[in-house]
Parts: structure tokens; C-alpha cells; sequence
């Protein structure tokens, strides 16, 4: 899938590895004597890797290829169903959970030196003064320079246990001084809500990236914020959101449900169902929702979107959503790693699956984007393909399909020249941020009398920035890239870049925002609804 990415080689304080994952809710009804009796299959397999362990004549290292036969079987099942490495589910767990413990700091490496970034608001490092262009060159006596030094070592360094210190020697460039600090680790968020803000008078905007186990408490914060702002109406955005924990998304669409209606179902290998049912503790039961997706909002975000057009409420507004309609639990296997298999399917309230076909196997199931690209349907709604016996009706009458994906009430088309093929590569491969932190790295200063709000609304790129970037590009890459057919588009994606490393706290999503096409097609529904139209 393709997402937005502000610092795809960047390291976020710690590596976070997402996979699509919706768990967390079913139990087993087998016990542990029926799971793992021995048979045959399982008897061959272990006295493979026995041979291979005493007779084979060279020496082999027999983890990989256990690991290599666990996603062989997985292969074979379905694309969701994965195994995950023990040296990855640290980073996956952490995740999912919405924290670590940590210094707080976004940083990368920087000349072969841990540069900062940004440090995290109210976060230890920003407790204790360190700022953006910091080198941190030592901590705990430990260098932390080098060609020598990788991201994970420079991880491990700064991590460790809550309430521990860790003593950093910092460069400053601006003074030409090395300072020393003491930091506390602390817990550090990983937030699941990019941003929260006011569009309109009256229309609140919230975005997720993940439906993780600090999602739902997020969006609290963020709704009741918005609603003493004045927020009548909400903007949920769910864009490139590629699911989460299914209790969450529960959550979150009981917020707009009225009591007792059906969120969704699922059904196991056994044909056992489990419904989920909005209870009395929305808080957004009266108010308008706008649930916006496109072809990269899978699985919790899907539930969500689900079980809002099932049911009557709101609006769904974007494209074609991603559909997968699998759930997924993780189990451990012993040796610090784990598999999520795929153990039910789940149903929108109307009785639709969206889950798409993976008949043909994992690589046309994934590469169903680029189809769907060739076909037009990104750009036109006619040419989405339906299926009449997927045909589902919802208590008002509005005809919705099953089969692949939640198709929008309000299609917007793909803005080919905000996501197009060159800007989107300059980005996901940090060229962008790379430049912007460069021109920092010249005069921080210049953006110091400008506030978050007045960045935003205010400052403009100029021109001589937009070629200097091109000139930056056009050393570092080997064809020569000019911007004249999406200028402002380039000026947009450097503004966005600049409030990100600046001010952070979702600055990068609300520039990006204001050019955007289906936040503009949300804030006309809102004014025609309003209106009277």
C-alpha cells in the first residue's frame, strides 16, 4: 500500500512496524490437548529439521528456515494471515500499544550523526532543552557518530526503562557548543490521531493513522475538544488507514450510533456468531459525520465506515475502500515470535462481507490497486465493479454492495496532482524532508516570530525556495526533475514539511489539508446541509 509519509527513512524515537490487525476480541473454544496433538504432518516436519540439524554435510542455520516454512504455510492461506520474527514483534507491540519508553525525540542520521529533528512536546528531551539541529554525540559515555553506528544501536541506546537516565552529550551548532543533559526516560506516545481541528464554525476534523490500544482515548481527547470549539459536525478521516485492534473500531463507531443498533458481526470456522452493539455512551450520537476513505482504508476502518452506512448515519465521502473483511489474532510461537491467523470474518449490519477475492493468491490480490488504477475507477464512480447478488439494503433503502470494499455515498476522484507518481516518491524517500531540514540547519531563527496558527494560515513558499529544491534534486538524482507542471503543488508539499519540523502536533496534515479535494467536497456538503440545499 501506498501511504503518506513525512519521514519514511526517519526513525520516530523507536522503529514502529504496522501490519493490518484486527484481534483482540474472539476466544478459542479448542483446548491447548486438541491444538497440539502430534500427527503425522507435524512428525514429518520436526524430523526434517532434525536431519537437517545432525546429518546435513554443511553447517545450517535451521531458524531460517523454519521461519522460511512458516511463511510458506501462511503463503498458502490467506494474504493476511503472517508470521511476525521475534526481532520484530518489540517494535510491532509497540505499536499497536501506542507507546515506548524513550528520550522523546524524532531524529535521523544525519552525516553519519543522530540529529534531532524535532524534540517530542512536553516529552523528556523537550523538558530538559534539547531543540531541533541538536547532535547528540554520546549517551552514557557511548558514541553515537559514525559510519559504523545503525539505527537500531542508536535505538537501544536512547530506550531503556521508565524513570532511568540517561547523560548526553549534545552539539549545538547555533552556539558552537557541546552541552550536557540529563534525561529521565519516559513514556512516549505514538499517536494514532495525526490531527484534530476546526475546518468550519461548526465542522470538526479528526484523522486517524491506526486503530492502535491508545486510538480510542485519543479520539476522545480529540472529540471533546472539538465539540467546545463548536463542532456540530465531524470530518473523520481514515485515509491510508490500514486498521487496527476491532475493539476499537467499536468504539469509535459507537460514538455516532444510537444504543442497541448493530455495529457488526462476526463468524468463526465453527459458524459461531458474535454481534457487537452500540451502547447509550456516544457522545456524537446527534452530531453529522463525515467518514472519509480511499483505496488504502482497510479493516478497523472499514468496520467504522461500515457500520456508519449500515445504519443511516452520515456520509461516507472518497473512494473505494481497500476490502478485508478478516480478523486476525495473534498467537505466540514459543520462541518469542508469533503468527496472526485469520479466525473469522466479519460482517457490516446489513450482512455484507467486504473482503475481496485472494483466489489467485497474494500478489494479484495486492497488486488489485494498479487494476483498479488501469480501470478508471479511481477517477470515475461508474466504473466500479458490483455484483447484484452483493446487493444489500439498509433500513432507509439505500442500495450498498458487498464484495470488495465500502464504496463511498460521495465519490472524490484522485487528485493526480497532489499524489502524483514523482511528487509521492520524493517524499516516501525523505528528499523533501531532507531539504527542509538542510534550510533549517542555515538560520533556524527566520520562523521564530511566526506562532503555529499564523505559520499555517500565512506563510507562503517562495518561488527561489522551489528552484533551490530542484537544483537539490537535481544533484543527488540521476535524471533532472523540473516542477513546472505542479509548481504549487511542490510549494505545498515544502510548507507542509516546514510546519511539521517546526510546530509537529499535526501541522504537516492541516497545510496539506488546504488544497485538499475531498476535505473541500466535506466542507460543501456541510455548507449545502447547512444551508438548506
Amino acid at each position: 500500500m501506498a501511504f503518506k509519509k513525512k519521514y519514511l527513512p526517519l526513525v520516530v524515537g523507536a522503529a514502529v512496524a504496522l501490519g493490518i490487525l484486527i484481534g483482540g476480541k474472539l476466544n478459542f473454544a479448542d483446548h491447548s490437548d486438541r491444538l497440539f496433538t502430534s500427527n503425522s504432518n507435524k512428525d514429518k516436519l520436526n524430523r526434517l529439521i532434525d536431519y537437517i540439524n545432525y546429518e546435513y554435510v554443511d553447517d545450517v542455520n535451521t531458524d531460517s528456515i523454519v521461519d522460511v516454512t512458516v511463511n510458506g504455510i501462511l503463503e498458502n492461506l490467506d494474504p493476511h494471515s503472517v508470521y511476525i520474527p521475534k526481532e520484530d514483534m518489540e517494535s510491532v507491540a509497540e505499536s499497536m500499544k501506542g507507546d515506548f519508553v524513550g528520550i522523546g525525540v524524532h531524529f535521523y542520521t544525519y552525516k553519519d550523526t543522530v540529529t534531532v529533528i524535532r524534540a517530542v512536546e512536553n516529552g523528556p528531551s523537550d523538558k530538559v532543552g534539547i531543540q531541533g539541529g541538536d547532535r547528540i554525540i554520546y549517551a552514557n559515555g557511548d558514541s553515537l557518530f559514525g559510519k559504523q553506528i545503525h539505527n537500531v544501536d542508536i535505538v537501544n541506546r536512547l530506550k531503556g526503562n521508565i524513570n532511568t537516565d540517561v547523560n548526553l552529550k549534545v552539539y549545538r551548532k547555533d552556539t558552537n557548543q557541546i552541552l550536557d543533559f540529563k534525561v529521565t526516560r519516559d513514556v512516549i506516545p505514538i499517536k494514532s490521531v495525526d490531527a484534530s481541528y476546526m475546518l468550519t464554525n461548526t465542522l470538526g476534523y479528526i484523522k486517524i493513522n491506526r486503530f492502535a490500544e491508545s486510538t480510542f482515548k485519543e479520539f476522545k481527547v480529540a472529540l471533546t475538544a472539538l465539540k467546545r470549539s463548536g463542532a456540530k459536525e465531524v470530518a473523520l478521516d481514515l485515509r491510508d488507514n490500514p486498521g487496527g485492534f476491532l475493539a476499537i473500531a467499536e468504539e469509535i463507531a459507537d460514538e455516532f450510533l444510537e444504543d442497541k443498533k448493530l455495529i457488526l458481526f462476526t463468524k468463526n470456522k465453527s459458524g459461531a456468531i458474535e454481534r457487537s452493539y452500540a451502547t447509550k455512551r456516544g457522545d456524537f450520537e446527534d452530531g453529522e459525520v463525515y467518514v472519509l476513505i480511499n483505496e488504502n482504508s482497510a479493516s478497523a476502518s472499514e468496520i467504522v465506515a461500515g457500520a456508519l452506512q449500515d445504519n443511516d448515519k452520515g456520509t461516507i465521502v472518497g473512494r473505494r475502500s481497500y476490502g478485508k473483511g478478516l480478523v486476525q489474532r495473534e498467537m505466540e510461537l514459543g520462541d518469542g515470535s508469533a503468527v496472526r491467523l485469520t479466525v473469522s470474518r466479519y460482517y457490516t449490519p446489513t450482512g455484507r462481507s467486504i473482503q475481496r477475492s485472494y483466489s489467485h493468491g497474494n500478489k494479484d490480490y495486492y497488486d488489485e490497486y494498479f487494476e483498479r488504477l488501469d480501470s478508471g475507477e479511481l477517477m470515475d464512480p461508474s466504473k466500479i465493479k458490483v455484483s447484484d447478488s452483493l446487493k444489500f439494503t439498509t433500513p432507509k433503502g439505500k442500495v450498498v454492495y458487498g464484495g470488495g470494499g465500502i464504496i463511498p455515498d460521495v465519490f472524490v476522484p484522485l487528485d493526480t496532482n497532489m499524489q502524483n507518481e514523482t511528487l509521492v516518491f520524493l517524499e516516501e524517500r525523505g528528499f523533501i524532508s531532507y531539504f527542509i531540514f538542510e534550510e533549517l540547519e542555515q538560520d533556524r531563527h527566520l520562523y521564530d516570530n511566526y506562532t503555529r496558527k499564523e505559520f499555517i494560515d500565512t506563510f507562503e513558499v517562495s518561488d527561489d525556495l522551489v528552484l533551490k529544491f530542484q537544483d537539490y534534486l537535481n544533484i543527488r538524482t540521476e535524471s533532472v526533475i523540473t516542477f513546472v507542471a505542479y509548481h504549487e503543488e511542490v510549494k505545498q508539499y515544502l510548507k507542509a514539511t516546514l510546519a511539521d519540523q517546526l510546530f509537529g502536533k499535526g501541522a504537516f496534515t492541516e497545510v496539506f489539508n488546504k488544497n485538499d479535494d475531498m476535505i473541500n467536497e466535506v466542507v460543501k456538503l456541510s455548507n449545502d446541509k447547512n444551508s438548506g440545499k
